[in-house]
């Protein structure tokens, strides 16, 4: 669901063009919203749905313990990506839904085309002529309504501390461990990302793994402060960027992205890629264009 929003994003999609916006292999689905007299309006190919592989690795290891052998195994990394576009003004805002093993989620943002006329009070980069592009910032909220193995849930913060070592005999003077601690209210999930190191965790306290450890990283709650632990809990997340214009943004702007991903922890008995396949080279017959 994308939310029409304060300047109209949902509203606002653009109908995607095949094989530049979205790849040859994209499936593509309509969208409606209600038309300012309540009636249906329909977005013609607003969403496209193709599997992506970029090359990427998702794990490889080469085993050179075995006498006289080496032995190697790669995993190619094929995602599913469903993919909007919001025209806004003079952004247009490229929104992907990601899916792999982990899941994760990619925002860009494109087509910087705004033009004032110099004056001393404008805060911004001469890009041409009587030409600005001012300073400014995109922020993006995901409201996320997640289910771990039911809607029992709590949010726990998994911090790194350190810890000083009193063994003398022992040349290190410190390491650190994890200290993990659950969320009681909406006041006690508040994150503010920053330098220190922690992972955020939405766990489903009836349900375990062999191991008996706990569930799926996440990030940001606000809220009124009412009980969360246990309950049927919701994560906003909002992400943000200052965009400090440059002349290579002009007069059309390069695709800028920010993102943010969801991982599994301690969810599955084992790591699940193992039971995928890299795709198969695919060999083409011979092509003669004739002009």
């Amino acid at each position: 669901m994308v939310d029409s929003g304060e300047y109209g994003c949902g509203q606002s999609m653009s109908s995607l063009q095949p094989f530049t916006d979205c790849p040859p292999n994209a499936a593509f689905i309509d969208a409606y919203f209600a038309g300012s007299d309540g009636t249906p309006a329909k977005i013609a190919n607003a969403f496209c749905i193709f599997e992506k592989y970029a090359g990427d690795i998702m794990w490889r290891h080469t085993e050179i313990s075995i006498p006289y052998e080496v032995i190697t195994e790669v995993s190619s990394d094929v995602t599913l990506v469903v993919r909007i576009v919001s025209t806004v003004g003079n952004y247009d805002y490229v929104i992907d839904w990601e899916f792999k093993p982990s899941g994760s989620i990619k925002i860009g943002a494109g087509t910087y085309t705004h033009t004032d006329q110099i004056k001393e009070d404008i805060f911004g980069t001469l890009l041409a002529d009587n030409t600005i592009g001012v300073y400014h910032d995109h922020f993006f909220t995901y409201y996320l309504d997640l289910d771990i193995d039911g809607e029992v849930n709590s949010l726990v913060k998994s911090n790194l501390e350190t810890v000083k070592v009193k063994d003398d005999n022992i040349r290190r003077k410190s390491r650190w461990t994890v200290v993990s601690e659950t969320a009681k209210t909406e006041a006690d999930a508040r994150i503010n990302l920053g330098l220190k190191p922690s992972e955020i965790l939405v766990v489903n306290p009836n349900r375990r793994t062999k191991q008996e450890v706990m569930i799926l990283l996440l990030f940001g709650v606000p809220g009124r402060d009412r009980d969360i632990e246990k309950k049927d809990i919701v994560l906003w997340y909002m992400m943000g960027f200052h965009h400090v214009p440059s002349q290579e943004d002009f007069p059309v702007m390069p695709t800028l992205n920010g993102g943010f991903e969801l991982r599994p922890t301690n969810f599955f008995q084992s790591n699940p890629v193992l039971k995928t396949k890299s795709p198969k080279p695919l060999h083409r017959p011979n092509c003669t264009f004739q002009h």
